[in-house]
């Protein structure tokens, strides 16, 4: 979470579920209602079959046990309320628990086209979608074990991996450049940019990623493309922490951000 936010998590009852009232509910209906043709069209079909099966409510905020259990019966995952943005270590065991951590609160309709810190409605529309394929499950699921054997020094190298694949990943589809990553999907700004070709796109490259350093608070500069899922979903059977290794010694790339200035 920023240094200072609004936001503050919500907590679930002995079953897991949120109320969340009326406005939160009203909130999450009109996102749903203008990121759908968005996601129609831009996003690839991984996401999309993943969309489809979860068939998740447009008119209030989904719950995680509901979630869970379609998710469970697909590919073993479920969904776990989180006090809002984690720590790395923490992130990287749920993940390899097959646990993805949510965060409870979702936007005020003043943030409604941006909000820095990630919500319920990231979490859910954007994140679960993928974790319906096994594939892409599996992906998270390596993530996470290489985190939780990788010293706390290698954590920032090891998320890139994550960051620009399962949140910000571009991929070629019959031609067409679409959007992959969780955090274009629940964007509504940032999804048409990624693929209006104004941003650098690179070749999947397993190195190249994971010295290439990002900001969490603008559109990407940089995004990296995937032409073959096989080449994504194959850095699950790499030895990461090697790759990792390999990249600490070569160095981080040069930024393609301005610095952060302060408030």
């Amino acid at each position: 979470m920023p240094k200072s936010t609004e936001y503050a998590a919500k907590v679930a009852d002995d079953r897991g579920f949120i109320a969340y009232d009326a406005e939160e509910d009203a909130v999450w209906r009109d996102l749903m209602a203008q990121q759908l043709p968005a996601v129609r069209d831009r996003m690839a079909s991984p996401y999309l079959r993943g969309l489809d099966l979860l068939d998740l409510p447009q008119d209030r905020v989904p719950q995680c046990p509901e979630v869970s259990a379609k998710l469970g019966a697909l590919t073993g995952w479920r969904v776990e309320p989180v006090p809002a943005l984690i720590g790395f270590g923490r992130f990287f065991g749920m993940l390899a628990d097959r646990t993805f951590p949510a965060a409870s609160f979702i936007r005020k309709r003043k943030h409604f086209n941006y909000i820095e810190e990630p919500d319920i409605f990231h979490e859910i529309f954007g994140h679960t979608p993928l974790l319906t394929d096994p594939a892409f499950a599996a992906f998270s699921q390596a993530i996470g074990a290489a985190g939780t054997r990788c010293d706390k020094a290698d954590y920032a190298w090891l998320i890139r991996l994550y960051w620009f694949s399962i949140e910000f990943g571009l991929m070629r589809e019959d031609g067409q450049l679409k959007a992959l990553g969780s955090g274009l999907a629940s964007s509504v700004t940032e999804l048409p940019w990624a693929i209006s070709g104004q941003a650098e796109q690179r070749p999947f490259d397993m190195i190249d990623i994971l010295r290439t350093p990002y900001r969490i608070d603008i559109h990407q500069p940089v995004y990296f493309v995937i032409d073959d899922l096989d080449d994504l979903f194959a850095a699950a059977r790499r030895d990461l922490l090697a790759d990792i290794a390999q990249a600490r010694a070569l160095g981080l790339h040069a930024p393609k951000y301005p610095p952060k200035t302060a408030a």
